[in-house]
């Protein structure tokens, strides 16, 4: 049975319609769909995004972690999967937020920042008033390879409190967050959700007993 919890859980990664399941019994108020990235766990190909995202129930968000920075292919992306959520993990172009808007009502847009250092809360402070909520990772675009999401690093919890203090839109926190340290992010950070892929998997795939332990560490 799903049990409401104050900090909301999103189990990304999500690989079958048989893990988004369980990571709602479990009791995840949103699953992450993870389509073409540079790097990182969790691909999967547009079709069987579309179709978890059909089983998904109401009050459950369907989050698309996107690389795509180019508008017009980030709406193609949306109507082929037929989620509500965008998780956009790169920055965009200036005024690019506001044309998703536009171009699709009604559907969230999340904007990832990768904390990195002081400089990641003026990136926040910057978005924030075009998107809905910000979710605050460890990756690194810099690199060669881009790294946009799924390192299993934590990065620096006091500039993800700090940023969570200066801005009024929701934070969600990811990057290692496991079932021993999750009580400690909360602590530190007060954010409104928990982000986690590799925290509750083994060899890849979605762990019942991780999964619960994480649950019941939460609450």
């Amino acid at each position: 049975m799903k049990i409401t919890l104050r900090v909301r859980v999103k189990i990304c990664c999500i690989a079958s319609i048989e893990e988004a399941r369980l990571a709602i019994e479990q009791g995840a108020s949103a699953l992450g769909l993870v389509s073409s990235m540079p790097s990182g766990p969790g691909v999967i190909p547009e079709e069987l995004i579309a179709e978890i995202a059909d089983i998904v129930p109401p009050g459950v968000t369907s989050f698309l972690l996107t690389s795509q920075t180019d508008l017009e292919a980030i709406i193609e992306q949306q109507k082929r999967t037929r989620v509500n959520t965008l998780q956009l993990v790169d920055a965009l172009p200036t005024g690019a937020h506001r044309a998703l808007r536009k171009a699709l009502p009604g559907i969230a847009l999340v904007q990832v920042i990768h904390v990195r250092g002081q400089e990641s809360i003026a990136e926040a402070e910057q978005v924030t008033p075009h998107v809905d909520a910000i979710l605050l990772d460890s990756g690194n675009p810099t690199l060669a390879i881009m790294e946009l999401g799924g390192t299993g690093r934590v990065h620096d919890w006091e500039i993800s409190r700090r940023i969570r203090e200066r801005i009024n839109r929701p934070i969600f926190v990811a990057g290692g967050l496991r079932p021993d340290n999750v009580r400690e992010a909360i602590s530190r950070i007060g954010p409104y959700g928990l982000d986690l892929c590799n925290g509750v998997r083994t060899d890849g795939k979605l762990d019942p007993a991780k999964l619960e332990a994480f649950f019941c560490a939460v609450r």
